[in-house]
């Protein structure tokens, strides 16, 4: 028996999916095409990057279910992705995206056994390492869009916007402060 299983890895992939859906809901839509820098993605394709990321995985592990890497053509899945993130888009359909997305991949993780966890997944050369579980290989995508919402994080606070996370950890703060500020009056 493990501790952390489908439904945990399910909990907390839908927790970052939510706090991401809030940075998206948070943005104008006016600003859906503002680009750090060049070569860099927008925010509308930083959020669809981040929504359909999880075909990858979907498609290795539930469509395939792969034992291993060597002769798969991520190159032809990849670009079909980039297509996705580059097809014009409106604020709410990627909102959409971002929620049937990550709805669906909730659901495969929620569904995923420790066996079917526990099994291995050959990487082809010069990959390191070698092997991968495929539990590391389906935690994969809440790390990586963990990555890209400090990305959008950034980006809010250049728009003027302090994050959702910020502020609720300010709010944490204060009502802490509040609570020692009244304890030693009444003290």
């Amino acid at each position: 028996m493990t501790y952390y299983g489908g439904a945990e890895l399910a909990r907390s992939f839908r927790t970052v999916r939510k706090n991401t859906i809030q940075i998206a809901e948070e943005v104008p839509e006016e600003k859906y095409g503002f680009r750090v820098a060049e070569g860099c993605r927008t925010v509308g394709e930083t959020l669809v990057h981040i929504a359909v990321t999880t075909r990858v995985p979907e498609q290795i592990h539930i469509i395939e279910h792969r034992s291993t890497l060597v002769g798969f053509d991520f190159f032809a899945l990849m670009g079909k992705l980039q297509a996705e993130v580059k097809t014009p888009r409106t604020k709410a359909e990627i909102l959409d995206l971002l929620r049937s997305e990550g709805e669906k991949y909730g659901k495969i993780l929620e569904g995923a056994s420790e066996a079917f966890l526990a099994e291995k997944v050959q990487y082809p050369e010069p990959m390191e390492p070698r092997v991968k579980s495929r539990f590391e290989m389906m935690s994969a995508p809440k790390e990586h869009e963990m990555h890209h919402r400090g990305q959008l994080m950034l980006i809010e606070r250049q728009l003027g916007i302090v994050p959702h996370l910020t502020r609720q950890f300010e709010e944490r703060m204060a009502q802490m402060k509040a609570a020692v500020a009244s304890a030693s009056a009444t003290a």
